[in-house]
């Protein structure tokens, strides 16, 4: 009877109506972050980011897409706010860190945010595996404004950077770099860290250009 019923959930979750839904019923189900999260992947990812943090001397990170948490688990920041749209992620990661006063988390939909005064911002911002779920266009261009806007001296995108089709309709892969030239001014990107292994995606790190 559990088996079915855990079952039965999980088929829901997969029923795709939009990404914000698909990503809450995901995690209300039972379901994770995704593999990208966990085991090898995972650390690679911490162990570029955490290098990086120290060798620039980062002193605040902001995340758009924390997702459960594990992947900050293995993280090394000083101080930390992660955002997702899924509140069942968000209350997963302040249970795992509730007694880590270093980290903060909240739910923001980015289609109603707008923060001008930049009350939201830190050193860098991160973006970890989320650009490929960002299906619809509104979402993918509400979250890479907010992505940059937040961010003093960084950002860093994991994910590739190219055009493709995907049988899950919660992915699509994006050239999202032209886009980022059209739109984002005052960045450029200064490191391009190619995946080791083909199912591992790319790390791209944006820099703010000084205006003299």
């Amino acid at each position: 009877m559990t088996r079915s019923i855990t079952v039965g959930r999980l088929a829901a979750a997969i029923r795709f109506r939009n990404s914000r839904a698909y990503w809450e019923d995901r995690y209300v189900s039972g379901g994770t972050s995704g593999a990208g999260s966990y085991g090898p992947q995972a650390e690679y990812k911490a162990e570029f980011i955490n290098q990086f943090v120290r060798d620039n001397g980062v002193a605040s990170i902001v995340e758009f897409g924390c997702g459960d948490g594990n992947q900050l688990g293995l993280a090394e920041y000083p101080t930390y706010l992660g955002i997702d749209v899924a509140p069942q992620a968000v209350e997963r990661c302040i249970e795992s860190f509730r007694r880590d006063t270093s980290k903060s988390f909240m739910t923001v939909d980015l289609r109603a945010f707008s923060d001008p005064a930049r009350f939201l911002h830190a050193d860098l911002a991160l973006s970890l595996d989320v650009v490929f779920h960002l299906v619809e266009d509104d979402v993918f261009e509400a979250y890479m404004h907010a992505l940059f806007d937040a961010a003093d001296r960084f950002v860093i995108i994991y994910s590739n950077d190219r055009e493709a089709r995907d049988p899950g309709r919660h992915v699509r892969w994006r050239e999202f770099t032209p886009w980022i030239e059209r739109n984002i001014t005052r960045w450029e990107r200064s490191r391009l860290e190619p995946a080791p292994f083909a199912e591992y995606q790319d790390f791209h790190v944006f820099e703010r250009v000084s205006v003299n």
